[in-house]
């Protein structure tokens, strides 16, 4: 048989067939006289083997050593872990397909928010609090879903600690406020005299279980490092004075300095 034949009796592309020769997976027959390789039977059983064995999931360096040993052993052994791998790939796709239902949930009920996918404790917390007009309360938002898809604080205590609060009529409405307040000083400057007591206001209004979960360092540590550097630079000059101002005052609060 040529090239050709046997790549189609084995159901395979020539191409395959030169590289599983490459690879020292399939002995390359002599050539004849008129320089074309001739394949025996011999050569198509084994590209079946390895065809089998490729479509079983397996690497063909696996391949390799499945075909080097005669007694079997080494089969058995890649195919358990060729198993075992299979079952994590679908205790993965199963946990995609529970969270592609609850994205697809929250689609249905108009409940998507513009910064998801994102957990279905942010995304009730964002329905909670309503849509917004301020840019700063956009900014938020976004700043909250990045949080919760890297696992950062409000990944599971913040967003439990500010959805009783997002129920409550009048505390949205202060938040309301705070966020015009704050898309005032877009323009403004670090000497701006609203900022000190605009990061006191804003420092007061958090409640003490936001408090523990975001203000455990002096705020001279929060702020340090590549993301405290890249969290403010986020914010104009003014309103990034304002976060500062607030986390020094939350804390203040959470060594028992200030006033809940």
């Amino acid at each position: 048989m040529r090239i050709g034949e046997i790549a189609a009796l084995a159901g395979v592309t020539t191409r395959a067939v030169r590289h599983y020769h490459q690879q020292g997976l399939l002995p390359e027959p002599e050539r004849r006289g008129n320089g074309y390789r001739e394949y025996g039977l011999r050569h198509a059983v084994e590209l079946a083997r390895i065809r089998r064995l490729t479509e079983l999931g397996l690497g063909l360096a696996e391949v390799r050593d499945v075909l080097a040993d005669d007694a079997g052993r080494e089969l058995v052994e890649v195919l358990e872990e060729l198993d075992g791998d299979l079952a994590r790939q679908e205790a993965a796709v199963r946990e995609r397909r529970a969270r592609l239902a609850e994205l697809l949930a929250q689609a249905r009920a108009g409940e998507l928010p513009p910064e998801g996918p994102v957990s279905a404790d942010l995304a009730r917390l964002f329905a909670a609090f309503g849509p917004t007009e301020s840019a700063i309360a956009a900014k938020d938002r976004a700043h909250l879903a990045l949080f919760d898809q890297v696992g950062g604080p409000a990944s599971g205590g913040l967003i439990a600690a500010l959805r009783p609060l997002a129920e409550d009529p009048e505390f949205v409405r202060r938040v309301e406020g705070l966020y015009g307040r704050l898309d005032e000083l877009a323009e403004a400057g670090e000497d701006d005299p609203r900022i000190g007591p605009l990061g006191e206001e804003l420092a007061a209004a958090m409640p003490e279980d936001v408090v523990r979960l975001i203000a455990g360092a002096p705020a001279e540590e929060s702020l340090s490092g590549g993301f405290g550097a890249a969290f403010l630079g986020d914010f104009p000059p003014a309103q990034a004075a304002v976060v500062r101002r607030m986390i020094a005052g939350l804390a203040e609060r959470a060594r028992g300095g200030g006033r809940p």
